[in-house]
């Protein structure tokens, strides 16, 4: 038996600001959803596999009109003309009291309870799906503790959006629950949703998160896709394999300038990166200049000459958007430091080069609400978790925008 693994599929997620960006690829963004979910029915079917399981967040929230629910029952119907079975749960984008239109799915598609949880059982294929939608987008329940115990003799799957205790501090722990409470249920399989970054949680039981299908913004980096389960003669799991979905794909691309003595030298090691970047698919890359290097200061003084050269240099290859350019360098005379106080003590003395009154930005920045925002951790990496090292990175990019659109203020 094979059973293909997606959750947070997102269709027809909006794409806010894209607009303000010069030359971008907005239409292949704006159906990037789309065709994701087309790549994953075309693997459903070419595989074939025995089920899909869809976690939650198929849509985005309400539909602005019907032509998004016509297009996924259209796709489903796809897979029931291959006789593929689809269960799926709502999670808190698309949950019930979210949606004021519906549409009767195809008969193939299984839509769980919201109120309770429920079981459907294939005995041909060996498979029991017990699984439980979320009636409301602000739901904070556990709602393991109610599964259903267990069927002998049969492979049993958990259909769940969760966020999980313990973890995932970048998402909101809508229907928390813990590992533990998920081994308390004796199911050989755990497919969750709400995570949008691909992990397998445990194996023994399997507690997976797919992530979503397709990347929808700068922050959502990397291979996007499913995961499909095989499961042997002897109903245990015997494989579980990633498979790769998006047709477009945000990365973030560092590129370390030390020792690079004048913005010059810098775009040409700029230029060398972006032929390394993959031509199998769009890709939306994020440029992030790093290290100590003595052109810091005319990095910062130049940032939109900089930009558009190096977006007129990604116009030469077609698989290739420049989203855009951040630096984060510092001078190289080895007294930035680390951290936020590092931060602080290098941007004063990039303000003073610029010839702009470094006291009277850094007391609008220390007054800003990111600023209390910022944990201690972030004064040094010691101790950080794994999973909160990309949280904290991407609260110390929003710290680093505030500070650029404040200089921007300055000039």
């Amino acid at each position: 038996m094979k059973i293909l693994h997606a959750a947070d599929l997102h269709i027809d997620s909006p794409l806010r600001g894209l607009a303000a960006y010069e030359g971008a690829p907005e239409e292949d963004l704006r159906l990037a959803t789309r065709r994701a979910l087309e790549n994953l029915v075309r693997l459903a079917i070419d595989l074939p596999v025995d089920a899909v399981l869809l976690a939650g967040d198929v849509y985005d929230g309400d539909w602005q009109d019907y032509q998004t629910g016509l297009y996924f029952s259209g796709q489903m119907a796809r897979l029931g003309r291959a006789g593929i079975r689809v269960y799926m749960v709502s999670g808190n984008h698309d949950a019930q009291n979210l949606m004021t239109r519906s549409l009767r799915p195809p008969d193939n598609v299984h839509m769980f309870a919201t109120d309770r949880p429920e079981t459907v059982r294939d005995e041909k294929a060996g498979l029991a799906v017990h699984g439980q939608g979320f009636a409301r987008w602000d739901l904070d329940e556990n709602l393991v503790t109610a599964y259903p115990a267990r069927d002998g003799g049969l492979f049993n799957v958990g259909l769940l959006h969760t966020g999980l205790e313990g973890g995932y501090r970048e998402h909101k722990r809508y229907a928390p629950c813990t590992v533990a409470d998920l081994e308390a249920r004796d199911y050989d399989y755990w497919a969750l949703g709400h995570v949008h970054k691909q992990q397998i949680v445990r194996n023994e039981p399997w507690i997976v998160y797919p992530g979503n299908i397709q990347g929808r913004h700068a922050r959502e980096t990397g291979p996007k896709g499913c995961f499909v389960v095989t499961v042997d003669g002897d109903l245990t799991v015997e494989k579980v394999q990633h498979h790769d979905l998006d047709t477009a794909r945000w990365e973030r691309l560092d590129v370390d300038v030390t020792d690079r003595e004048d913005v010059d030298q810098v775009l040409s090691l700029v230029h060398e990166h972006f032929q390394q970047v993959s031509k199998e698919r769009l890709t939306a890359v994020r440029v992030v200049l790093t290290g100590a290097t003595s052109a810091h200061a005319a990095l910062w003084r130049d940032r939109e000459r900089i930009v558009n050269e190096l977006r007129a240099a990604a116009g030469h290859y077609p698989h290739l958007w420049l989203e855009k350019v951040q630096v984060r360098t510092s001078g190289d005379d080895g007294d930035s430091g680390e951290g936020v106080s590092g931060l602080l003590t290098d941007l004063r003395r990039t303000l003073s080069v610029l010839g702009t009154d470094p006291d009277g930005l850094m007391a609008r920045l220390s007054s800003h609400p990111l600023i209390g925002r910022m944990p201690a951790e972030l004064r040094g990496a010691e101790g950080i978790a794994p999973h909160d090292r990309a949280w904290i990175r991407s609260l110390a990019d929003d710290a680093y925008q505030l500070v650029e659109s404040l200089l921007q203020e300055a000039r």
